[in-house]
């Protein structure tokens, strides 16, 4: 324990004082006195419990008084802490809503899936800015980098393959989650780029969206989805919904250009629980910097010296009562 201000514990001369000078009046003739012809009354009786109870209310009152001055001294206690700083990472979540991602080589299939690994990952990374992006024919901004779990969550829950126009523009999905970013002061800014399928539309090409991702330092991690050779994928027919075997084509190439050439990683995902295991991966690779710090918590004691004034007073309140009514 210490105190914010010690020097007004000098005041405690002041009760110190007091209590010499009543001393001083106790024990000289100044103190109000009554001539008797004899003390017999009082000595056959000996000393009474008020005689000595009269000079309780004094001594509370002092000892109020001494720690009134302790409380206004600020007695305080500190523990020493650490303190962690994160350097928090900016991710965008780049998302191929294409129709083919309704394929049912993943449990149920590869866009829930999908869905359900990266809300896992948003959950895991309570430091860090996350957005989503998603692209099919075209691409566009479903969240924008924010720490809001809540909305983030939402939002990816909304994802599906009717947002937009079907096709798979990855150059398109990729530039548009590298300029999500261009405002960003992060040291380390990362997008996750996750397609089942081969670049066929869009404005951009995936060379030049990496490129761009490059010159902005913007590293790159694709993930093709889908497993080897074919996949069960739900078709309308005329008699309904049928299942049926088709071709999985990946460009794994491609995406395999698009990592290296922006410092980043190609992962293959043939089931749920590789895919899992790809996020839990690049969790691990774009692990939150930190700074171990040490910082003094204090915790305010003056409340304890507070109550015990109160009850000082409030027994001496007590004890002139008794002393004027019962004794």
């Amino acid at each position: 324990m210490f105190f914010e201000s010690p020097k007004l514990l000098w005041l405690l001369v002041l009760p110190a004082l007091l209590l010499l000078h009543y001393l001083w009046l106790e024990l000289s003739d100044r103190r109000p006195h009554l001539r008797v012809p004899t003390l017999t009354p009082w000595t056959l009786g000996g000393a009474g419990p008020r005689v000595w109870l009269r000079h309780l209310p004094f001594i509370l009152r002092l000892a109020a008084m001494a720690l009134i001055i302790v409380c206004i001294a600020r007695p305080r206690s500190s523990t020493q802490m650490e303190r962690v700083d994160t350097e928090g990472i900016d991710i965008v979540l780049a998302m191929d809503v294409s129709t083919s991602m309704l394929a049912r080589d993943f449990t149920p299939d590869r866009i829930s899936a999908a869905k359900d690994i990266a809300i896992e990952f948003i959950a895991d990374r309570p430091g860090d800015r996350i957005g989503i992006v998603v692209f099919a024919g075209e691409s566009y901004t479903q969240c924008p980098l924010t720490t809001d779990r809540a909305t983030l969550i939402n939002l990816m829950k909304e994802v599906s393959t009717d947002l937009i126009e079907d096709g798979t523009a990855i150059g398109n999905g990729l530039a548009t989650a590298v300029s999500r970013m261009m405002d960003s002061d992060a040291r380390s800014r990362v997008v996750i780029l996750l397609t089942d399928g081969v670049n066929n539309c869009g404005e951009v090409s995936p060379e030049t969206a990496a490129e761009i991702a490059k010159t902005y330092g913007v590293r790159v991690y694709t993930i093709g989805v889908g497993a080897n050779g074919t996949a069960p994928y739900p078709v309308i027919t005329p008699w309904g919904v049928e299942t049926r075997n088709v071709e999985v084509r990946i460009d794994e190439d491609l995406l395999q250009t698009i990592s290296e050439a922006t410092g980043g990683r190609y992962f293959r995902a043939t089931d749920n629980t590789k895919l899992a295991e790809i996020y839990s991966e690049i969790g691990k690779m774009e692990k939150v910097r930190t700074t171990v710090d040490s910082f003094p918590v204090y915790k305010e004691l003056f409340g304890r010296y507070a109550v015990a004034a109160l009850i000082c007073l409030l027994l001496e309140l007590l004890v002139r009562i008794f002393l004027k009514r019962f004794v």
